[in-house]
């Protein structure tokens, strides 16, 4: 089944989700919390990976439900995303959406990763299963709410943003966000935060077009 996947969407799409995805499954049953960083799932009994594979599989076919045009050829529904959430700043925070196209900053240069790797590359390995857990658990977690989360995600930022004065301060701060000591806490601010987002905006998209 891994093979079908691989051949409909490319096996350099899937390598990081699986592995996160077994390592989830792999401290469950083989490490504490505090080693998530470290775990290897080669530590674990054979019949013990044959079960936490399975689990995997669904858990990866939860998580492609509805993002498959991701990853597709020309990746429209990232192209997709990232036009929305560019249109949902400009909203919300209109000061950072004009400090960045001041400074000729393109969205599509800084969220394309985030909406490509679901911020794993942007967050530590256990906010990332954190928040992971949230998405498998809300209806369209992966294909809807993640966008609100980046929106969220985008606009904590905001205020170190606009001290930046140029195009090279912007960038290299985007592309390091100061994560690296993020725990539960902050996820939970986070969440909370998209999901008001959500709710105000989701069933309302004409609201998006209110400040253009």
């Amino acid at each position: 089944m891994w093979v079908l996947l691989e051949k409909e969407l490319g096996s350099e799409y899937l390598g990081d989700r699986v592995i996160l995805v077994l390592v989830l499954f792999g401290c469950g049953v083989g490490a504490a919390e505090a080693e998530v960083e470290t775990f290897s799932v080669d530590r674990l009994e054979q019949s013990v990976l044959q079960d936490i594979e399975a689990d995997s599989f669904w858990c990866m076919s939860k998580l492609l439900d509805g993002i498959q045009d991701n990853y597709t050829f020309a990746q429209p529904g990232i192209q997709s995303k990232v036009n929305t959430l560019k249109e949902l700043i400009q909203r919300i925070d209109t000061p950072l959406h004009d400090h960045l196209s001041k400074h000729c900053v393109e969205f599509l240069q800084f969220t394309f990763r985030w909406m490509n790797n679901l911020l794993m590359r942007e967050l530590p390995l256990h906010c990332t299963i954190r928040l992971w857990d949230t998405y498998l658990a809300e209806p369209e977690g992966f294909s809807t709410f993640h966008l609100y989360v980046c929106a969220a995600f985008l606009r904590y930022w905001s205020p170190a943003l606009l001290r930046e004065r140029d195009f090279q301060g912007l960038m290299l701060l985007l592309q390091n966000l100061p994560t690296y000591d993020w725990g539960n806490e902050e996820i939970t601010l986070l969440v909370a935060e998209a999901y008001r987002l959500k709710y105000t905006f989701a069933d309302a998209p004409n609201h998006l077009q209110a400040r253009k």
